[in-house]
């Protein structure tokens, strides 16, 4: 601490120094940091900090990220001396509006050199350490105070703690994917070319009505339950968003595809690189099976739960608004009553292979899995248990589902699927028939020549406008719309 105390006392009255305050402390701050990282028993080569050259402009990255093995464990803010290192009581708009986007992060140090803070989960870990004395003047007289080793062991041995439930995994994401919106949102106001140019491409493919803020939460949300995904079905997150996206796209291509297409530029990932790495490192951790406990309703609330964190605003922004499960199982039960009445003639109601069914807003797929629900009940009813499997098999294809968000359609899949597996024992022979599309988009409206990456994004959307143009629709099933709260585009009600 004293050759801190120096060295920092020769750089920040010298009046040949360039740059803040906080500029002249970096190089006194690395070294402290190595020095404190070999006190906590550290090999000299496993702790290294990654700073930033210049981030006056950035708010959602901090000025250093630092790797323990080579493993992402966590960032540290430097302030100017006598800022202090507790963000809550920062008046400088930019400071604390940093704070509201940092707080997010799951292991992060504040420092102005005199103090120093952790916090973890946005949660202040014990309390704030100040130095004895001021790095300002005190030179090798400046001693640390008890605390501020276990602060920096507590720091450097961080490890990223696997939710125990879907709840927590909610929020945990939910925090993550709020940061990963801020920093699209971020980069396209200081119009990044890489970003700026996939925007366009994801406005051409999907939503050609998308604003910056609409195209950075599509992005945050894709990415984000991209990831949640792969980690579902065990895919290791580690290995590169490229090999992530690729694994997925056997089972889920439009997701996988979306993922690819979002992560698959060099730039846009060292452009994002604070969100992007922070939420592989903890969505990695993730053991589906403890939080699913093999139930296929783990997902019921998730999104839900999600939006509680991500954004509480969103559902009535967008007219996401969820029907309990007991109100989707009466409508369901009432249409499959009408489809057996005398008007329409289907003895067999929602199990007739001639009846197609169309969920416009699908949400998290309630309402189609309490489709497949009532037609493996009737089936069983009427043929017995050994004739669901097939039965399940056919109603796939006479199963539409249109969404307009990345989060809740992957959430939907991952439940369908589920439901699927659990009726007849195994996944799917044919993929199910569901789509990211905005229902009340023009249905003449399909792309050109789309390059080989985007294909899958462009064959979705021709896929659902023919559905939209051609195919005869029996049923139609939904929530009601609810144009007197919902806000911007007209939106069907979801799940």
């Amino acid at each position: 601490m004293a050759a801190f105390g120096a060295k920092a006392k020769a750089k920040l009255p010298n009046p040949g120094a360039s740059g803040e305050p906080e500029d002249q402390l970096r190089a006194p701050f690395e070294q402290l940091l190595a020095d404190f990282a070999e006190l906590a028993s550290f090999p000299q080569t496993a702790v290294a900090a990654v700073g930033e050259s210049s981030v006056s402009d950035l708010k959602t990255r901090p000025d250093y990220a630092v790797t323990v093995h080579k493993a992402l464990v966590g960032f540290i803010e430097l302030k100017a001396p006598g800022k202090g290192a507790d963000p809550r009581k920062f008046k400088d708009p930019h400071d604390k509006s940093q704070w509201e986007k940092l707080h997010s992060l799951p292991n992060l140090i504040y420092t102005d050199g005199n103090a120093f803070s952790l916090w973890q989960d946005g949660e202040l870990v014990n309390s704030v350490v100040t130095l004895i004395g001021d790095v300002e003047s005190s030179g090798n007289k400046l001693q640390a105070p008890p605390g501020l080793l276990s602060l920096f062991e507590n720091f450097f041995r961080w490890e990223p703690l696997a939710p125990r439930s879907a709840k927590e995994l909610a929020r945990t994401s939910a925090r993550l994917c709020k940061l990963l919106r801020d920093e699209v949102t971020e980069q396209l106001a200081l119009k990044s070319e890489a970003l700026t140019s996939l925007a366009m491409d994801w406005r051409k493919l999907l939503f050609p009505e998308a604003n910056d803020k609409t195209f950075a939460d599509g992005y945050a949300q894709a990415v984000t339950f991209g990831l949640l995904m792969a980690r579902a079905k065990e895919i290791t997150l580690a290995t590169g968003f490229e090999k992530v996206a690729r694994e997925l796209a056997h089972t889920s291509s439009l997701i996988g595809a979306a993922l690819r297409l979002l992560t698959d530029n060099a730039e846009n990932q060292a452009t994002l690189k604070t969100s992007l790495g922070t939420l592989t490192r903890v969505l990695d951790a993730v053991h589906w099976p403890t939080i699913s406990k093999g139930q296929p309703e783990t997902w019921l609330y998730f999104y839900e739960d999600f939006l509680e964190v991500y954004d509480n605003t969103l559902g009535k922004l967008t007219g996401s608004y969820y029907t309990p499960p007991e109100v989707v199982g009466t409508m369901v039960r009432l249409v499959d009553e009408v489809l057996r009445s005398p008007r329409f003639g289907q003895s067999a109601g929602l199990a007739s292979p001639t009846v197609t069914v169309a969920d416009p807003a699908t949400g998290t797929g309630t309402y189609v899995l309490a489709v497949l629900r009532k037609i493996a009940e009737t089936v069983q009813a009427d043929e017995g248990a050994g004739a669901v499997q097939q039965a399940i098999n056919a109603a796939v294809s006479r199963l539409i589902a249109f969404e307009m968000q990345l989060g809740p359609f992957a959430v939907a899949q991952l439940r369908i699927l589920a439901e699927i597996v659990d009726l007849t024992g195994a996944a799917p022979k044919t993929p199910a028939r569901m789509f990211v599309t905005n229902t009340l988009g023009n249905p003449e409206d399909d792309e050109g020549w789309i390059p080989g990456i985007l294909a899958p994004i462009a064959q979705s959307r021709r896929d659902a406008n023919k559905i939209k143009r051609d195919e005869p629709i029996t049923v139609v099933i939904g929530n009601p719309p609810y144009k007197e709260k919902a806000k911007g585009p007209r939106r069907l009600g979801r799940r």
